[in-house]
């Protein structure tokens, strides 16, 4: 799937993902390829991405992600 993670300062993360997982406010979950479309708030945490070169990690405070058309979409401010 297609991920972009952004900041108020920059693009933080944009390319390919395999999975993310996300701190939602109501509990963690994972975005997979072809995940049904979904709007959710962000609490402080860690966003872990993988991809075919391995895994990356994101320490944010809060945000909001938006999957739609495999294509995910994460606005948060980071740690």
């Amino acid at each position: 799937m297609k991920l972009i993670i952004v900041s108020p300062e920059k693009v933080v993360y944009d390319g390919m993902a395999v999975s993310v997982a996300v701190p939602g406010t109501k509990g963690a979950f994972e975005i997979l390829d072809n995940h049904a479309p979904i709007i959710s708030s962000l609490q402080g945490g860690i966003i872990t991405v993988r991809n075919d070169e391995g895994e990356q990690q994101f320490a944010i405070r809060s945000g909001f992600i938006e999957v739609a058309r495999n294509e995910a979409s994460i606005c948060a401010e980071m740690e």
